[in-house]
């Protein structure tokens, strides 16, 4: 529980900082908990009582759902919050730091209140450290118990110049834990069924609560079923009631069950447009005392709030529910690679295009595990938007941050956005102190870097991703001969493999009365979806000239194409129709949808039957256009082979042109009534017009009252029935939320490390396996095991919902592990399916039908992968089912950062490959038994050691044992990292 000095809740418009626009930013009349109820929904519940004006609106004490009286709700609180001010009082007295704990003057008399301050050690080894280091370095010297955080710990980080390069380990606890709906359920699920397990062993279940606030944010349930309709959002959202009430009402327990968690409601934005608009604090005062915002969240593109100059990161589930109940995250010190940014972009290029170049860059460049940090006098032509897209698609570059650290830009945003003058001081005046903060208006003390790169924003033109991967960024001009060679190429990231004769092939079907025609890379979905754009007023209103262009051009999207709409915030629908521009994108069939991911995430619903059929019966190559951060195959839809991210914009003009196979500069993109040819030029805006549009429309009381009483939802969320027990009363019938195995026949003491002995190799994969393929978000196809599971428990197909939201079921998960209809194992020689082969009898099945024979008969398995083995959306889910399957080591050439820690958080064991080997060099062909022989005592194993594997054919050879740290080698010993926990919480 906590209570952090702010006030006021407005938000206000993300806009380029050349556009030099000031709006008001004097504090709405009342406070409020949380940001804004559904921008659609005209029921807002009873007014706050004033007892709330002494809270600030980022308390978690008061719940807005309970019929007693706010002022109760706050009486109940103190007590919790004076016992976490106290703990944040002796913490400073016992630090060993106490002496550089300072106090932070208030001009005019007074202070803010005490930091810890970084300056006072008087060591020049500091003033060197990137900005982001020096966020890690504050939390280790506030945090310093010499326990959990060791003096040594906080030389290490001092000495980052030299330690980084050795890969030494030191612990951080963040400041606060952010989950959305796809990742919570499991997250709330497992903190449930932790609290049974403290009862079964005798400990105290209350002791499972979270410690730091978390936040929870409903986006990921909302499907595109309705589009191109204006009731789309409200019959969108009552499907998603409908298929999720259980889950709701999951969440809704939870919200009470536990302390100092927050959910906000369905339909309220996206997680991470909320975080960066609303939830993020940059500077927390708690008792008094003053530090930097940090946070990790379940969802990979928590780095969206690294553009606020907010530390923040994806992690595991596991390894957030670790956060939530006090364990320090142990993390690698990571090498720092600074990006100099130089420049401006030139007119009509997006921030999208941007963010796609700078992805290209980072990821040839290679930055997986390392903070990127950008600095530079490019720094003044991005606004806060632009910054916010470039750290959003992190994960996609393959760096744990990309941090812009704070400057005046940052404070214009923060007024902007409603954070109160006095607020707006205390930020800068602490930051400051501790040389935090960048003034480019004063010289610059040069940072040390692990490495450099440097882009000069003219340089960047406008470009679209894909097919496969965000990654694969190509010019807009050199896209249609780009297509071809997909289509000519290979089956692989950069090609489809249709022969020469059949590439020219159109398919012409009826559809709704019409004669429709689809050829290879014909447009079948095209969708404004995503935080990564949809916080960003300059792109969506850019996607609202290009269809006023259109329409005044009498252009038409074809109506087969299912184009969406569905923003991260009600401020984006706020400045739409202000501007005028909404009418136009309603009439180009982009309808506001709902508020979430969407087709982001693969809730981009049914295609229309008959466009599904001419796809399927005719092998179409069909493409999807979204202006997302991943378009890994099968994510999208499973009929969409072809997937392109793209700027709003760029969205439209795709969706206008109804094929990627195009030359926008010699190719028209329709005809006008008249016949006249009309031009991609013809309707693209200049980045005048679109910063015109931007000055005019965004306005700072959109902000104020879409963000003044977001928790207090809307009617189908208020009528949620919930139990007030503090656990959790299983139902044993229910499809989406299930007590796991995972702590059945758990003692007190830990069971030791495990080798691996005659595994079969359940699956052998190539490069890029992504959590997608692992464990897949989206919709659960008809002839596989986890519909069999629904069917056989009398749930109809149209009641399937998404494997997303079936999180909280184990036995669903389990059986849909593996189960990527694009998924490609080599045991099955070139076949393309989720299926493998089960060794001893040669027979082809379902992965989770093979793996549980293997189970059952008492065998182990292995996962054979190539390069980047778990890249893709941070998924705890991608490591729980495999360990369900009983896989018990998975041997890669290398690993994505999050889904590693998950599987050492689950058990499983991480080998890489030494260096210019793999399975295919080593002539494994997956047909073998494997033998990993590992010392039977943990404190026999070191972190980063040399394993010998064994196969029952004579082969031999040496891998690494990606335990990277000391504290994962003890989760290992311990079987997780939950049981770790429990043990610990029980000792204590």
């Amino acid at each position: 529980m906590y209570i952090a000095i702010t006030n006021s809740s407005s938000s206000s418009a993300i806009l380029r900082a050349s556009s030099r626009v000031r709006f008001s930013t004097s504090p709405p009349s009342k406070p409020s908990h949380f940001k804004a109820p559904l921008p659609f929904s005209p029921f807002r519940s009873a007014s706050t009582s004033s007892a709330l004006r002494s809270v600030s609106r980022w308390s978690h004490g008061v719940d807005w759902r309970s019929t007693v009286t706010p002022r109760a709700q706050i009486r109940d609180v103190a007590p919790v919050v004076q016992q976490f001010q106290r703990k944040i009082a002796t913490m400073a007295s016992e630090n060993p730091f106490q002496g550089i704990f300072t106090s932070l003057p208030r001009p005019g008399g007074g202070e803010f209140g005490k930091f810890y301050s970084l300056p006072a050690l008087n060591d020049p080894r500091i003033d060197k450290l990137p900005y982001s280091i020096k966020i890690l370095l504050e939390s280790a010297i506030r945090n310093c118990d010499n326990f959990q955080v060791t003096k040594n710990d906080v030389e290490k980080i001092i000495d980052w110049e030299n330690t980084s390069p050795k890969q030494v380990e030191i612990p951080f606890k963040p400041a606060r834990v952010l989950l959305q709906d796809f990742t919570g359920v499991p997250a709330v699920v497992d903190l449930a069924c932790m609290r049974d397990a403290m009862n079964k062993l005798g400990g105290d279940s209350k002791k499972i609560n979270p410690l730091v606030p978390v936040d929870l944010v409903i986006d990921h349930s909302v499907q595109v079923d309705v589009a191109r309709s204006p009731n789309a959002v409200q019959a969108n959202m009552d499907l998603e009631f409908q298929r999720n009430n259980e889950r709701f009402a999951f969440l809704k327990w939870g919200s009470h069950a536990f302390d100092n968690m927050l959910v906000v409601p369905p339909g309220s934005g996206i997680v991470h447009q909320v975080n960066l608009e609303y939830l993020g604090r940059v500077v927390f005062n708690t008792g008094g005392v003053l530090y930097p915002d940090s946070v990790v969240g379940t969802d990979s593109h928590t780095t969206m709030i690294d553009g606020l100059g907010v530390a923040g990161w994806g992690v595991g589930g596991i390894e957030a529910e670790a956060t939530m109940l006090g364990q320090p995250m142990s993390m690698v010190l990571p090498g720092v690679v600074g990006f100099k940014l130089s420049g401006k972009l030139q007119n009509g290029v997006t921030a999208t295009d941007l963010v796609l170049t700078v992805t290209q860059m980072l990821r040839k460049h290679g930055v997986v595990g390392k903070f990127v940090e950008f600095f530079g006098e490019g720094m003044s032509e991005l606004s806060l938007a632009d910054r916010a897209t470039i750290a959003n698609m992190s994960p996609e570059y393959g760096a744990t941050m990309g941090f812009f650290p704070v400057d005046h830009v940052t404070l214009q945003y923060l007024k902007l956005t409603g954070r109160s003058d006095d607020t707006v001081a205390m930020i800068e005046a602490y930051l400051r102190a501790n040389k935090m903060f960048v003034d480019y208006s004063e010289p610059q003390q040069e940072k040390v870097y692990s490495a450099h790169l440097q882009l000069d924003l003219s340089e960047v033109e406008p470009c679209i991703s894909g097919p496969k991967r965000p990654h694969d960024r190509v010019p807009i001009k050199d896209m249609k001969a780009d297509w071809h060679s997909c289509l000519d190429n290979k089956v692989g990231f950069k090609g489809f493999a249709v022969p020469k004769e059949a590439q020219e092939k159109v398919v012409s079907f009826p559809f709704q009365g019409q004669t429709a025609e689809l050829k290879h890379g014909s447009v079948v979905i095209a969708a404004i979806t995503s935080c990564t754009n949809t916080s960003n007023p300059s792109v969506m209103l850019g996607a609202g000239l290009v269809a006023k262009k259109a329409c005044e051009l009498g252009l038409e999207v074809k109506p087969w194409v299912k184009t969406s709409l569905a923003p991260g915030s009600g401020v984006v629908t706020k400045y739409l129709l202000q501007s005028g521009l909404q009418k136009y994108l309603d009439q180009q069939g982009f309808s506001i949808v709902g508020y979430g991911c969407t087709t982001c995430i693969g809730n981009s619903g049914d295609l229309h039957e008959s466009v599904a059929s001419a796809i399927s019966d005719n092998d179409i190559v069909a493409a999807a256009v979204l202006s997302g951060n991943r378009n890994f195959e099968g994510r999208v839809h499973p009929l969409t082979r072809a997937n392109y991210l793209a700027s709003p914009p760029l969205v439209v003009a795709y969706a206008l042109a109804g094929t990627v196979d195009i030359d926008f500069e010699k190719e028209p993109i329709g005809t006008t009534k008249d016949g006249k040819n009309v031009y991609f030029k013809d309707v693209w805006p200049s980045s005048e017009e679109i910063a015109q549009v931007v000055q005019s429309s965004v306005l700072p009381d959109m902000f104020k009252s879409t963000y003044e009483a977001i928790t207090q939802g809307n009617p189908m969320w208020n009528k949620l029935s919930v139990p007030t027990s503090s656990l959790y009363s299983w139902d044993p019938n229910s499809t989406y939320i299930h007590e796991p195995p995972y702590f059945k026949g758990m003692t007190m003491d830990p069971p030791g490390p495990h080798g691996v002995k005659d595994a079969y190799c359940l699956l052998n994969f190539g490069d890029s396996i992504t959590t997608d393929h692992i464990s897949p978000a989206g919709s659960i196809h008809k002839d596989s095991p986890a519909a069999k599971f629904l069917l056989d428990r009398g749930v109809d197909r149209k009641d399937f919902n998404s494997y997303g939201s079936r999180r909280g079921n184990d036995e669903v998960m389990a059986r849909g592990t593996f189960a990527n209809i694009r998924i490609v194992n080599k045991l099955l020689n070139g076949e393309v399916g989720p299926k493998t082969i089960h060794i001893p009898t040669g027979e082809k099945l379902s992965v989770f039908d093979v793996a549980m024979r293997y189970k059952e008969a008492g065998q182990d398995t292995i996962v054979l992968a190539g390069a980047e083995y778990g890249s893709g959306s941070s998924r705890d889910w991608a490591a729980k089912g495999p360990m369900l399957q009983g896989v018990k080591a998975v041997i890669a050439k290398s690993f994505e950062r999050i889904h590693r820690s998950n599987l050492v958080g689950m058990g499983i064991i991480p080998l890489c490959f030494k260096s210019g080997e793999d399975a295919d060099t080593l002539g494994l062909t997956g047909h073998e038994r494997y033998t990993i022989d590992l010392p039977a005592k943990v404190s026999d194993i070191k972190p980063g050691q040399d394993v010998t594997v064994t196969t029952d054919n004579g082969k031999s050879f040496t891998c690494t044992a990606r335990f990277d740290t000391q504290v994962e080698l003890t989760y290992f010993d311990h079987g997780g990292i939950l049981q770790y926990v429990i043990r610990n919480l029980i000792k204590e």
